[in-house]
């Protein structure tokens, strides 16, 4: 488990993460979704162990990140947004090189590295010679020689085409079945085609931590009738409802309050006893994007994110 307690993070007078707090338990993909300049880059470095906090502590199944760098840093696979990569090195080299740095076999772990990334037919190309997404691999590929328990990815669909997001996707899947995924991103996509819970940041705060399938829940239902059914006569006076109207093509949105289910039952019953027919209830999911955009209502990319954005990057 990855602990963050009260984290925070000050550059000078400057406050770029003030106080968050989250756990994320084995087998989780949890995505760190924000603006550019929210804080993401800067909470997953004090992850790692490479930014120091202000204040608040770090702990990785138990042991502190302060006072047990190496043994927790021996546990994380880390792929930062910007990686330095050596372009005169050939891929197979600069795994080789790297696998030493942590002190595993370099010839098996790098075997697996590649297979894993599905890089055998570049492992013998200078790196300076692939595409953005090639690069993006070896990126993953270092973070796993030495079989990581949990992978903090920042940004790792960042400026890569379609096909390439894809692969990366389906590469990240494969290796959460073996370890806790913690990824940062600003596109909401990535959230949702990837991960099981979210963590919402706004101007260096966490102001959301759900999982995704209790964020797209919602208390609103869908039905389709015949057109000669007015539902606004059919439900009047429900105690389940309330809110009612007709969409553009014909079927009718209902908010109701409590127990979804029941209401759905309620609404059934109620045509039925209409004499009308029963096409549709279908319970109703927000994406992402409308909850992303409640809670950064009225806050939009503020003149505090872009000096957060600009200590990120430094």
């Amino acid at each position: 488990m990855i602990e963050a307690d009260r984290l925070s993070r000050r550059y000078g007078e400057f406050l770029a993460v003030d106080s968050v707090s989250f756990a994320i338990g084995h087998g989780e993909i949890v995505g760190l979704l924000g603006h550019n300049g929210a804080g993401k880059t800067t909470i997953m470095k004090m992850l790692t162990g490479y930014l120091e906090p202000s204040s608040g502590s770090v702990r990785v199944d138990g042991a502190e990140v302060e006072l047990h760098r190496q043994q927790v840093q021996s546990q994380l696979g880390y792929l930062p947004e910007n990686l330095p990569l050596y372009p005169e090195l050939s891929v197979s080299d600069y795994l080789a090189f790297t696998a030493e740095l942590r002190g595993v076999a370099a010839p098996e772990a790098v075997r697996r590295a590649v297979e894993a990334t599905e890089l055998e037919e570049k492992a013998l190309e200078p790196i300076s010679t692939l595409s953005r997404g090639y690069k993006q691999r070896v990126g993953v590929a270092q973070a796993i020689l030495h079989e990581p328990r949990f992978l903090i990815l920042d940004e790792p669909t960042n400026g890569l085409d379609p096909g390439q997001t894809q692969h990366m996707r389906q590469l990240i899947r494969r290796l959460s079945e073996r370890a806790t995924v913690i990824l940062s991103t600003h596109i909401m996509q990535e959230v949702s085609a990837l991960c099981d819970r979210a963590l919402i940041l706004r101007g260096g705060h966490l102001v959301l931590d759900e999982r995704l399938e209790d964020l797209r829940a919602s208390n609103r239902l869908n039905v389709r009738t015949s057109s000669e059914g007015n539902l606004l006569e059919v439900l009047s006076g429900a105690p389940y409802l309330t809110s009612l109207e007709q969409t553009r093509d014909g079927s009718w949105e209902l908010e109701v309050a409590g127990d979804l289910d029941q209401a759905a039952h309620g609404v059934a019953v109620a045509l039925l006893d209409a004499g009308l027919p029963v096409y549709q209830i279908a319970a109703l999911q927000r994406d992402l994007e409308t909850v992303f955009r409640e809670v950064n209502e009225n806050t939009g990319l503020s003149g505090r994110d872009e000096q957060v954005e600009d200590q990120n990057a430094a």
